[in-house]
């Protein structure tokens, strides 16, 4: 039997892949991570007065940003972790403590800036103390569906 049309290798399907199927191909966790940030999002909209989103798209663009945020500051968590662990002297090891307070409390911040600067009034995450909260089963759900997956700690 003759086959009029050529088998792509995955190689070749890999590279004319898009730039989103491609991530996708490579961090499969990430698009779990996702996904489960928008289970917990949908779920702290329902059960959390201050937390508001218009839609399921919108949730789901938020949780993309929410993604994107929590690696930046868990990467800028374990830098300043880092040396606050290579800190010698009490002067230096205060300046990282400072400074990882700092991170952990101006990330919240940010958050909500980045939230409102991006969707407006679409979507709340509410105040200072609803998106800690929030960030916390965020990261919890992660790590807990990483666990169940991959059976090993998360990050």
């Amino acid at each position: 039997m003759e086959q009029d049309v050529a088998v792509a290798t995955d190689s070749e399907r890999a590279r004319s892949a898009g730039p989103v199927r491609r991530w996708m191909r490579g961090s499969p966790e990430d698009v779990i991570d996702v996904f489960v940030y928008v289970v917990v999002l949908n779920l702290a909209v329902e059960y959390v007065p201050a937390v508001i989103s218009e839609g399921f798209t919108l949730s789901l663009l938020t949780a993309l940003l929410l993604k994107v945020a929590l690696e930046l500051v868990l990467l800028l968590k374990g830098r300043v972790v880092s040396r606050l662990r290579a800190a010698t002297t009490p002067h230096g090891k205060a300046a990282a403590a400072l400074t990882l307070w700092v991170v952990a409390a101006g990330s919240k911040f940010v958050v909500l800036w980045l939230v409102d600067v991006v969707f407006g009034d679409a979507v709340s995450l509410g105040g200072f103390f609803q998106v800690t909260g929030l960030v916390i089963a965020l990261l919890a759900a992660r790590s807990g569906v990483r666990r169940l997956l991959y059976g090993a700690p998360a990050d």
